[in-house]
C-alpha cells in the first residue's frame, strides 16, 4: 500500500516508524517530514497546508492511503479537499472540516458536549456583542477562572486566571485586542476544575471505535510542573491512577456518548479521537477534544499497541473496526523530551545533534530537525524525545532520561522529573 503521511514532528515519526513496520506499507512518503522520518520513508517538501501538492502528490504516487497528523489541515478542510479533488475512494485517517471544529471551535466542541451529555466545566461563550455581559460576569466569577480563545492559537489559547482583574484584562486583550487574531474572537469561559489531567484515546469509523493505550503528559517547562506552557515536554503510558474501574467510567460517560454524537450529529469522522480528560475525585470531565493524536503522547501510545498499524488504519478507513481488538503491550512507556535552549520563549535554531545513535535501549524520535550538508541540526523548539520500555515505570524513564543525556546540542534542556507524581 502507498501511504502519504501529513505531518513534520514527533508524532508523524512515530507514525512513520510504526507504519513502515507494516508488512502492508510498500510506499511511504512524509511532507513535510523531518530528518527522523527521512529514515523510514521518503519526505516531500510541501506544507501540510498546500492542499494542492498534496492532491497532485496523491495522483503522481498513487496513494491509496492519508494520515493528517497535525491539527491545521483538518481544520481547513483537507479531507473534503482531497475526496473532492482526487477521489470520493480515497482512504484518509481524519474527520472533514465539520466534524474537525469539535478541535477547530471551544464553542463547538462544548455544545457538542451538552447535547450530548458529556461531563465538562460549566461555560458561558462572549464576543465583542456581548463583550459587557462578558465583563460583568467575570467580576462576578469564583477563583480560578479559565479563558479560552475559541479557535486554534498554537496551544497558547488557554490562559487560567489567578483573580477578576487580570481575567478582564486577558478577556479584553483576546476579543478587543486580537491578541490571538481570529482564534480569540470568541471566547469561552469555563469555571476550574480542579483534578488530575490525562489523554484518552479513541480510533473510530463513524460507528465502531477501539480503545487505544492512555497516557498522560507534561506541559509545563520546569520541573514540579512549573513555568509556561509548552507543546509537551514528556508523557507516560500506561497512567497508574487510570485504573478499570475509572476507565469504565471514561467509556461510558464520555467515550460511548462521544462516538454516537458523531453519529447523532451526522459528522463525517475516520481517524482519532483525542480526550483531554481531568479526574476530578473519581469522576472523569472533558477538558478539551483534539481531532489527531498529541505529540508527545503519540510517543508513547505507538510503541505500547502490538497491532500493525496499516491494518488498523484500514479497518477505520473502510468502516471494519467492529472486527478490531487493540492489542497492548503491558509494560509502561515514557518519554522525555530535549528541547532549545530558551524554549518555549525566543530560541536559536541550527545547533549540531551528536550521539543521535547513542540511545542504549531507548528510541529516539525527531521533532524539530532538519539534514543540512550531512549533518542533522535543530530545527525547532522541541527537537527531539527518547522513549523506552519496562515492566517498571522507574527503570522506563531511567532508559529515557540516560539516552537524552548522551545526545548533545548546544542549549539543551529536559526535564529530569516527567512521571514523578507515580515514583
Amino acid at each position: 500500500m502507498n501511504i502519504l503521511l501529513l505531518g513534520s514532528g514527533g508524532r508523524e515519526h512515530a507514525l512513520a516508524h510504526k507504519l513502515s513496520q507494516s508488512k502492508h506499507c510498500s510506499k511511504l512518503l512524509i511532507a513535510p517530514g523531518n530528518a527522523g522520518t527521512a529514515q523510514c520513508g521518503m519526505n516531500k517538501p510541501f506544507a501540510v497546508t498546500d492542499f494542492e501538492a498534496a492532491a497532485k502528490c496523491c495522483v503522481d504516487e498513487k496513494i491509496e492511503l492519508v494520515i493528517v497528523g497535525p491539527e491545521e489541515p483538518l481544520v481547513k478542510g483537507i479531507v473534503d479537499y482531497l475526496h473532492d479533488n482526487v477521489s470520493k475512494d480515497l482512504h484518509i485517517i481524519g474527520p472533514s472540516k465539520e466534524a474537525a471544529q469539535l478541535e477547530g471551535s471551544k464553542a463547538f466542541a462544548k455544545a457538542f458536549m451538552q447535547r450530548h451529555n458529556i461531563p465538562t466545566a460549566a461555560y458561558k461563550e462572549f464576543t465583542a456583542e456581548n463583550f459587557e455581559d462578558g465583563v460583568s460576569y467575570l467580576k462576578k466569577h469564583s477563583l480560578p477562572i479559565v479563558i479560552k480563545a475559541d479557535g486554534l492559537a498554537a496551544g497558547k489559547g488557554v490562559l487560567i486566571c489567578q483573580n477578576n482583574i487580570e481575567a478582564i484584562a486577558e478577556f479584553d486583550l483576546m476579543i478587543q485586542r486580537s491578541k490571538f487574531g481570529e482564534a480569540g474572537k470568541r471566547v469561552v469561559v469555563e469555571e476550574f476544575l480542579d483534578g488530575i489531567e490525562l489523554s484518552v484515546f479513541v480510533l473510530t469509523d463513524g460507528e465502531a471505535y477501539v480503545l487505544l493505550p492512555e497516557a498522560k503528559d507534561y506541559k509545563r517547562v520546569g520541573e514540579g510542573d512549573t513555568g509556561l506552557n509548552t507543546g509537551g515536554m514528556g508523557a507516560i503510558s500506561p497512567v497508574p491512577f487510570a485504573d478499570e474501574t475509572f476507565m469504565q467510567k471514561v467509556v461510558s460517560k464520555i467515550v460511548e456518548p462521544t462516538v454516537q454524537g458523531l453519529q447523532k450529529d451526522a459528522l463525517d469522522y475516520k481517524g482519532f479521537v483525542f480526550i483531554g480528560l481531568m479526574k476530578v475525585g473519581d469522576e472523569p470531565y472533558v477538558i478539551e477534544y483534539n481531532c489527531r493524536m498529541g505529540d508527545p503522547e503519540t510517543e508513547v501510545v505507538m510503541p505500547r499497541i502490538k497491532n500493525d498499524l496499516v491494518e488498523l488504519l484500514e479497518a477505520t478507513a473502510k468502516g471494519n473496526l467492529s472486527s478490531v481488538t487493540i492489542d497492548k503491550d503491558p509494560r509502561f512507556a515514557t518519554t522525555i523530551v530535549a528541547v532549545s535552549g530558551g524554549y518555549p520563549d525566543e530560541y536559536t535554531k541550527g545547533f549540531a545533534i551528536k550521539n543521535l545513535n547513542s540511545a542504549g535501549e531507548a528510541m529516539i524520535f525527531q521533532m524539530g530537525t532538519k539534514e543540512t550538508d550531512g549533518k542533522v541540526v535543530t530545527n525547532g523548539g522541541r527537537v527531539l524525545c527518547a522513549t523506552a520500555l519496562d515492566a517498571d515505570l522507574d527503570n522506563a524513564i531511567n532508559k529515557s532520561r540516560d539516552a537524552i543525556e548522551e545526545i548533545e546540542f548546544e542549549g539543551k534542556y529536559f526535564r529530569r522529573d516527567i512521571g514523578f507524581e507515580f515514583l
